[in-house]
């Protein structure tokens, strides 16, 4: 065999057998990561999410940082967690701030964790470490220890549910506080 032919076949096989190393090898793993759920499919940073349902808006959800996992199907809201509620009409009626909070992709419903405050309108403020925002009810709960207070109130206690304007509300095992009208 000539030499120029030998040359010409052991570069043709250095070609081959770089471009067969190349390409695939790294894949596998960025996949097997992103399964496990570890990177977001999406992030923002001081972003704005708006729930609505036939047009109207329901809530509009601000964070600093947001993380969106498509396979989990849920949002991760980081660093301070601002929440404006609206009625059926378009009105607002609440305001909810946290720590960090979670919106399950699926159902639209909102969990919100560590220092929350959720305030109406009218002036009742809920402050608790753990409330739960149901999109479809539009009723908020905590199974955690709550403190309410309102204009003529102030109650305590273990577990709570009401509606997201907070004209109604329970507290479970309650401890009372309250001015009396002589």
């Amino acid at each position: 065999m000539k030499r120029e032919t030998k040359v010409r076949i052991i570069s043709f096989v250095f070609i081959v057998l770089t471009l067969a190393g190349c390409g695939e090898k790294n894949k596998p793993a960025v996949t097997a990561i992103r399964e496990a759920g570890a990177i977001p499919d999406q992030e923002s940073w001081k972003s704005r999410i708006v729930f609505s349902d036939s047009g109207m808006t329901r809530a509009i959800v601000n964070a600093e940082h947001i993380r969106m996992f498509e396979a989990r199907r849920e949002t991760l809201l980081d660093s301070g967690l601002v929440v404006h509620f609206y009625s059926m009409s378009g009105v607002h009626t609440s305001k909810l701030t946290a720590l960090r909070g979670r919106v399950d992709d699926a159902t639209k419903d909102l969990e919100a964790f560590g220092n929350v405050v959720f305030s109406s309108d009218s002036g009742t403020v809920v402050r608790t470490e753990y409330l739960f925002w149901d999109h479809d009810t539009r009723r908020v709960r905590s199974d955690r220890f709550v403190t309410v207070t309102s204009p003529k109130e102030r109650l305590q206690g273990y577990g709570f549910e009401a509606d997201q304007g907070l004209k109604n509300y329970v507290i479970y095992r309650v401890s009372l506080e309250a001015e009396v009208d002589k």
